[in-house]
């Protein structure tokens, strides 16, 4: 099916979702010993071992509890912290304008959005938004899901199934691959940024119709992807291109317009994706692309169609957090220097800083108990950076990953490379 046409197939989710995951264990991502034995741990019902051995492998994750606005500056579990660790990274999760504009959307419309978008739910503050966020990355129309998550699965499945190809950066958010796994398509993945070894994929599928999907900045690692590379080879090989620019979206471009713009990249092939809980400080996601892409999805994907609408409170406030993010281009220079800083005071540690000019900056570890160890340190010294282990990253690679946002200023970070320092030594 060539990329574009009216006649795409959509895959209907009528077998059971746990059928899919047993077929699809080669295909998801390494997680470690503990999945290897998953099938026989969770067949027994043994939780109880499975929580133990997730605890003597320093996998086993544990929430804290914020008892303040998010921000740089938090309260966490009844403890202050300096905080690195989410992805506000333009400092609007809290910001004044956008709670003044919550108070005044919630008077308006209402709380909640009381139907899926395509029997009652749909608002006008949900049609406004859609037309902004379309203008604002440069694409004829948009559609809001409810999550990053939702829009993922959403788009994947409405657009590949069986018979079709799916090509995936190894390194690919979760969404993505669990995604091409629920497509039922053939999941071919390939080694991180290896635009040859994806060129060698297209050049040998039989698959017509066929799906190139890629974080534009990856959550990991830091790094932004060959946006070019992947879009000549969408035109090459007559595919999709499906980016998710959840990390690049506010913070990336002109006026924070996302990767694409960035990379000055527009193409009819490309599905473009963002989040609207980071950069944009509020909650929600959306999918950019054709008018004819956003009229296939709201006819086929799953995600969008059978689920209540986002409320219309939360629309109208993203509406103002736009105005923000493009008028605000001192947030972007702020984050930016903060970055420079970040990279200049950790220069020389034991660690390894990965490259990337983000704001996500991982500092490599290696050992997950050393990762964990590290972050109590931090945590001690009223610092809060998360450690990340498998399966989120692969194994040997847990990790510190450093979160900056316009809301730190100079001397939050002078304290988190000073305390790095100590705790290297």
């Amino acid at each position: 099916m060539a990329v574009g046409s009216a006649a795409i197939g959509g895959t209907p989710w009528l077998c059971a979702i746990a059928g899919i995951w047993a077929q699809a264990g080669s295909a998801l991502l390494q997680i470690g010993p503990l999945a290897r034995g998953k099938q026989s741990i969770m067949h027994r019902q043994d939780l109880h071992n499975a929580l133990k051995m997730l605890e003597e492998q320093g996998l086993r994750r544990r929430r804290r509890t914020l008892e303040s606005p998010q921000g740089a500056h938090v309260l966490v579990d009844g403890k202050p912290y300096i905080a690195f660790a989410s992805n506000d990274y333009l400092g609007l999760a809290g910001h004044q304008e956008l709670i003044e504009a919550t108070q005044k959307a919630v008077l308006e419309w209402g709380v909640g959005g009381g139907a899926s978008h395509l029997v009652s739910g749909h608002f006008g503050a949900h049609e406004r938004l859609e037309a902004a966020l379309a203008g604002f990355v440069g694409q004829e129309d948009a559609l809001l899901f409810s999550n990053g998550y939702m829009a993922n699965l959403g788009v994947v499945t409405a657009l590949v199934g069986r018979g079709d190809a799916i090509f995936a950066d190894k390194l690919n958010h979760a969404s993505l691959n669990d995604a091409c796994v629920l497509s039922r398509a053939e999941f071919r993945r390939f080694p991180h940024n290896d635009m040859d070894a994806l060129a060698r994929q297209l050049e040998t599928t039989p698959a017509k119709t066929k799906l190139i999907v890629a974080d534009a900045v990856y959550s990991m690692d830091g790094d932004v992807a060959p946006i070019h590379e992947l879009v000549a080879l969408a035109d090459r090989y007559d595919a999709w291109l499906l980016l998710d620019d959840a990390h690049g979206f506010g913070v990336l471009g002109p006026h924070g317009r996302g990767t694409l713009l960035a990379f000055e990249v527009s193409s009819p092939r490309v599905i473009y994706m963002a989040t609207l809980g980071k950069a944009a400080g509020v909650s929600g996601a959306f999918v950019a692309g054709s008018a004819e892409l956003i009229e296939w999805l709201v006819q086929r994907a799953r995600t969008y169609i059978y689920t209540t609408s986002q409320p219309p409170m939360l629309a109208a406030t993203l509406l103002k957090s736009l105005e923000l993010i493009e008028r605000d281009d001192w947030r972007r220079e702020r984050l930016q220097a903060s970055i420079s800083q970040l990279k200049a005071g950790l220069a020389g540690l034991k660690w390894r800083l990965l490259p990337s000019e983000t704001a996500i900056q991982p500092l490599i570890i290696g050992d997950n108990g050393d990762a964990l160890r590290v972050t109590e340190g931090l945590r001690d010294l009223g610092l809060w950076v998360p450690a990340i282990r498998p399966p989120t990253v692969a194994p040997g690679t847990a990790r510190l990953r450093i979160s900056v946002s316009a809301a730190h200023v100079p001397d939050d970070i002078d304290k988190l490379c000073v305390a790095l320092q100590q705790l290297a030594r």
